[in-house]
């Protein structure tokens, strides 16, 4: 076998990792009448359940011209329903010592929650609820207002946040849905009002478009039950499918300054755009970002500009590949003097590998890494839920947790190569630099 590949003690080691995992998450799926889809995960280690409902009515919904509306949307739904006030819901929380969180992505929007498994049945229904008739008061709207702008103006002040969406702008121009701040703007959500936002969840919400998970101290055939007494009455058409524009990676570097002269840290944002998430080159591509800014103390960026030269806080490099071509993005947080030798050592370090690439012990460690990381990455219920929504999403199978250390295996140290040659390199660099600092 050749040395680039994974060798025999690796395939046994791989072998026994995910045996002794235990078996495989196999979870049960059902497809409701209305188009809504359950995935039941019994696990009986505890008595407790997560409940993880994700809804494709993430921030690329947003109506032109009106980032923010599905942010602000997140932030007033739980705020009453049809039958229950504010206070009814926080109550009903709160007796049984629940937090909910509610969460926007580019593309779901996501109620979950962990309680004890004899709270399932009434907590589902009630998250069902809010779900699907929320009834938005004008004066939760309003509170909910003031939150969401004091939220965006603290990001206005940070540089990492600016020089991240900086950074996301300039990569998916043109009003991108993937290049909106999520949260919109000041003036945006300002002029936000309850009858948008009501047109919003009734065009974006609709069974079709609900994947339900439920991990924990259940049974399977008595959820589905519970599930169709939840949702099963909610029939709303297919919503119109949103049509996200073709990326194309930039031809040429394209630096930007946003000056912060009262801060003491600046922030960089380095990037390219790889490749979407079904691409079969992905894991040759998470393998390569994660020897190159991830292992251990960050991988080769962390080894060479945090802990050899010292002249960063952080750095970091993460891959984000997604429905349409997703950002490979390095972080760095420098010193105002730091700046130069920063990016000039990011530079250094993507040519280096894209006219090196990897060793093959940086792949065989990452490779490592990553498989002995599966097992840790599905210790909880809120774990295992999270993995199963990727799973449904992306379409990748309901034995992707069984299938995933094969994939990662079968990537070659040339195709890890391949991979960094074809989406790296520093004449096509897209940075933005926020902070105490001004260009010479």
């Amino acid at each position: 076998m050749p040395p680039d590949r994974q060798t025999s003690d690796f395939l046994l080691q791989t072998a026994s990792q995910t045996s002794s995992r235990g078996p495989a998450l196999n979870p049960a799926r059902t497809v409701l009448d209305n188009g809504a889809v359950l995935l039941a995960k019994p696990t009986h280690t505890t008595p407790a359940v997560t409940i993880n409902l994700a809804m494709r009515a993430g921030s690329i919904g947003d109506p032109a011209g009106l980032p923010g509306m599905t942010w602000l949307l997140s932030r007033v739904i739980d705020r009453g329903t049809a039958t229950r006030s504010a206070a009814d819901i926080a109550e009903e929380l709160d007796s049984r010592g629940i937090t909910l969180s509610i969460g926007v992505t580019r593309h779901l929007f996501s109620l979950v929650c962990t309680c004890l498994a004899d709270d399932c049945e009434p907590v589902l229904a009630l998250l069902a609820e809010i779900l699907m008739s929320p009834s938005l008061p004008d004066e939760e709207i309003a509170t909910r207002k003031g939150e969401v702008i004091t939220s965006i103006r603290q990001d206005d002040d940070n540089p990492a946040v600016r020089a991240s969406e900086a950074l996301m702008a300039l990569l998916y121009p043109d009003g991108h849905p993937y290049g909106r701040r999520t949260k919109g703007s000041i003036e945006i959500v300002e002029s936000l009002t309850r009858d948008q936002l009501v047109r919003l969840h009734a065009e974006r919400f609709a069974p079709s478009e609900l994947t339900a998970v439920v991990v924990g101290d259940v049974d399977a055939g008595r959820l589905k039950e519970v599930a169709a007494q939840a949702f099963g009455g909610w029939r709303k058409p297919v919503p119109a499918p949103i049509r996200l524009p073709a990326v194309k990676p930039a031809t040429s570097r394209l630096r930007v300054v946003i000056p912060m002269m009262n801060k003491a840290q600046a922030d960089v944002a380095y990037g390219f755009i790889t490749i979407t998430r079904r691409d079969p080159a992905y894991y040759a591509y998470w393998l390569m970002n994660n020897a190159f800014g991830q292992y251990a103390i960050g991988g080769r960026l962390g080894d060479s500009i945090r802990e050899r030269q010292g002249m960063a806080y952080y750095v970091s490099s993460s891959l984000d590949a997604n429905i349409v071509e997703g950002p490979l993005v390095i972080r760095a947080g420098v010193s105002p003097a730091n700046v130069d030798r920063a990016v000039d050592s990011i530079d250094e370090e993507v040519a280096r590998l894209v006219n090196e690439g990897l060793t093959p012990q940086e792949l065989d460690e990452s490779r490592r890494y990553l498989v002995g990381s599966i097992p840790r990455a599905l210790e909880t219920n809120a774990a295992i839920a999270n993995f199963l929504q990727t799973e449904e999403f992306f379409g990748l199978g309901l034995d992707y947790d069984v299938r995933l250390p094969s994939l990662l295996s079968a990537a070659t140290l040339e195709d890890a190569n391949a991979a960094a040659r074809l989406a790296l390199d520093p004449s096509r660099a897209t940075v933005v630099i926020a902070g105490p600092y001004a260009d010479p």
